[in-house]
């Protein structure tokens, strides 16, 4: 288990931010942060893109569809030309060996219902799903994103006041509750991992519960029997139900770049 330093602790101001926030998921807060902040390295003003060792990482791991779509909508058309450019010379080679490489083999009539080893399709399907396999932005997320689920541990074993903080916070969407949960066993010993159940389960129940009457008030508000009707909380329920569930801000406009 890697153990809690001095650079770690940098990390609890942000995290306890993110609690303060009111959120209905603290950890979407700190993802989307780090998603933005890998973005503005990677394609901001540092011109990161233009140092050498950069670039080979970014021509190296490539990005996702997700964070390609997102760098597109970011804006800076050179510098994603740039990035694209070295990228796509990398992919092209790469490409073109395996596919020289190829070589058809014959599979007896008994080897089409049963293959026993490895055909020269099989190396190029697993060559390009290892290519989509790494993205440079979801590796710079994750980087700082598991230190903030240690630092998470961290402050609920050692700091009270951060456990009243959470004990008062809206609870977490299921996708980072399940990723916290899955933790407990390696972070907290047994009276802890027990007092992280009987703190955050109650707390999730709640909170699902109290975002379950919003939603149900805002379909109840299209009733025409509720046109003068206050929204209560349910105006928009319909983008922080779909967080809850999923993570994420569906809500969101695009992260463009400063100018």
């Amino acid at each position: 288990m890697r153990t809690f330093n001095m650079k770690d602790k940098l990390y609890t101001i942000p995290l306890t931010e993110a609690f303060q926030a009111e959120d209905e998921c603290p950890f979407c807060y700190i993802e989307r942060k780090l998603e933005q902040d890998a973005l503005n390295f990677t394609l901001g003003s540092s011109s990161s893109y233009m140092e050498s060792d950069i670039r080979e990482q970014t021509d190296e791991m490539g990005f996702c569809k997700e964070h390609f779509k997102k760098m597109y909508k970011y804006g800076n058309s050179l510098g994603n030309a740039l990035i694209l450019q070295t990228h796509f010379r990398k992919q092209n080679k790469e490409l073109t060996k395996q596919l020289q490489a190829f070589k058809p083999e014959k599979s007896s009539m008994f080897g089409k219902f049963k293959k026993t080893k490895e055909d020269g399709f099989d190396k190029i399907s697993q060559w390009i799903a290892q290519s989509k396999e790494t993205c440079f932005v979801c590796d710079h997320i994750k980087n700082d994103y598991d230190r903030y689920l240690d630092t998470f541990f961290y402050l609920f074993k050692s700091n009270p006041e951060f456990k009243e903080l959470v004990k008062h916070s809206k609870g977490f969407c299921i996708h980072h509750f399940g990723e916290l949960t899955n933790l407990v066993s390696a972070k907290l010993n047994d009276a802890q991992a027990e007092e992280y159940a009987k703190l955050i389960f109650p707390l999730m129940i709640e909170n699902m519960n109290r975002l379950e009457e919003d939603i149900n008030w805002l379909v109840d508000k299209y009733d025409y029997r509720n046109a003068n009707a206050d929204w209560k909380n349910s105006k928009d329920a319909l983008q922080r139900g779909m967080q809850k569930i999923k993570g994420g801000y569906p809500a969101d406009t695009d992260y463009q770049q400063n100018r």
